[in-house]
């Protein structure tokens, strides 16, 4: 599609249309202390000169550097026909499916996806994507209260920090009380909605949550989990613990870092709480002359239906990147995501272990771990920075996220890992706390 600006005499018609003098008329009603003057821009240069300015601050950024990052975001092996069909213009450019007839291959492919989710979480129903695994995480707290008509969540203390400072803000809204709590203390009673935890949790460690699920389920709150879909091809799966909502965010199943986004986020429940969950819901049926077709069936957004009686008024639920999880895990199979969680279970074994060895770092995790775990050192600003002027992100300062875990740093490792890479950060955190 081509791009037709205004001329000038466009301009002029239009105005004499609505009935005003000039374009800054339109803006009559903003207060004149929020209006400025001008933006304090440069002056405007060719295209030629434009794209070199891009390209060298484009080489500012370190893309050198070994990734031992997680803490919700990871740099997985992205295959490479993951890139090759999503950036097809058929779904690189489709718009919202809002027209059934138009938009087939779009609603197949997100049909396709809720049943990979349910799939692999376990659960019975699965939305077709939502914004992130924080608002995701967030929404399905909403839907616990919704559905038992209390007004307490309980939020355990291993979900990442800065996805309970979201899940707050919205509850705050709703004037719905919140508790971050400890599982191993708390005590349930009649008036909480929902505990949400996350497994693993944000420092790497995984639990059977069974046994605490029967306990929410005997004073009928909701289990609401968020979780790692990688970590799925090797852990217990939240269905089969029992959790009634299941959250995550889907950045590691074929979508790249990118700089911290974007991604997608990921919700599934059981079939008896599908009127409850927010979103768009895609559905398969037959037309008048019998062929299969694939249609919008849920709309619980407020761009479908009056704003009161919808679930959510997150408007943008990533469908490129649901796509691409979609081609992933289409890719990789039961037995790939299997491989793949395997060969990040193991790597990170191998550099936990490596690590222990060295006197001045202490391996804080007392429980088993998937990819991730933490460590404690005497100074993890120092060396955090000597890491990385040698070629490592070597984690994230827990330091910086909660006082309580200063030198602390939480430490990923994914199937892209090599042997070399983590002997070599093995050693170059023994050179540098020996010193």
């Amino acid at each position: 599609m081509p791009y037709t600006p205004h001329t000038p005499a466009d301009v002029t018609q239009m105005l004499e249309v609505i009935g005003l003098e000039s374009e800054e008329s339109l803006f009559d009603s903003v207060p004149d202390a929020l209006k400025i003057d001008s933006l304090n821009l440069p002056d405007g240069v060719d295209e030629y000169t434009a794209f070199a300015q891009f390209k060298a601050m484009a080489a500012k950024n370190s893309t050198d550097k070994v990734c031992f990052l997680g803490g919700g975001y990871y740099d997985h092996i992205i295959p490479a026909a993951v890139d090759a069909l999503s950036m097809r213009s058929e779904f690189y450019t489709a718009y919202t499916p809002y027209q059934a007839e138009a938009s087939q291959g779009t609603l197949q492919v997100l049909y396709e996806y809720q049943s990979l989710i349910c799939r692999l979480t376990g659960m019975e129903v699965s939305n077709a994507s939502m914004y992130d695994g924080a608002t995701a995480l967030a929404e399905a707290a909403l839907m616990a209260v919704r559905i038992t008509k209390r007004n307490k969540i309980f939020i355990d203390k291993g979900v990442n920090p800065s996805t309970i400072k979201i899940v707050q803000t919205y509850l705050s809204f709703r004037e719905i009380a919140s508790e971050v709590v400890d599982a191993d203390t708390v005590e349930i009673d009649e008036s909480v909605a929902g505990y949400l935890f996350q497994n693993p949790n944000f420092y790497g460690s995984v639990r059977d949550f069974t046994a605490w699920v029967e306990k929410l389920h005997a004073h009928k709150a909701l289990a609401v989990m968020s979780t790692y879909p990688i970590a799925l091809g090797k852990i217990k799966d939240p269905g089969s613990m029992g959790v009634d909502i299941v959250t995550a965010n889907g950045q590691c199943l074929g979508n790249y870092l990118s700089f911290g986004g974007p991604s997608f986020g990921i919700i599934a429940t059981r079939e008896q709480y599908i009127r409850d969950l927010p979103g768009r819901i895609i559905g398969k049926t037959l037309d008048k002359d019998g062929k299969e077709l694939f249609v919008l069936t849920m709309q619980a957004r407020e761009q479908h239906i009056r704003r009161q009686r919808a679930t959510s008024n997150i408007c943008s639920n990533q469908n490129l990147m649901a796509l691409r999880a979609t081609i992933y895990l289409s890719l990789m199979g039961r037995e790939g995501l299997a491989e793949v969680a395997e060969l990040c279970y193991q790597k990170s074994m191998y550099l936990k272990k490596a690590l222990s060895q060295l006197e001045e770092v202490k391996i804080i995790n007392t429980e088993p771990t998937f990819n991730e775990f933490v460590i404690e050192v005497a100074d993890a600003d120092a060396l955090l920075n000597t890491l990385k002027a040698q070629g490592f992100y070597a984690g994230i300062n827990l330091g910086n996220l909660e006082e309580s875990r200063k030198n602390q740093i939480l430490i990923a490792v994914t199937e892209k890992r090599t042997k070399a890479e983590m002997d070599q950060l093995v050693a170059a955190i023994g050179g540098a706390l020996c010193v």
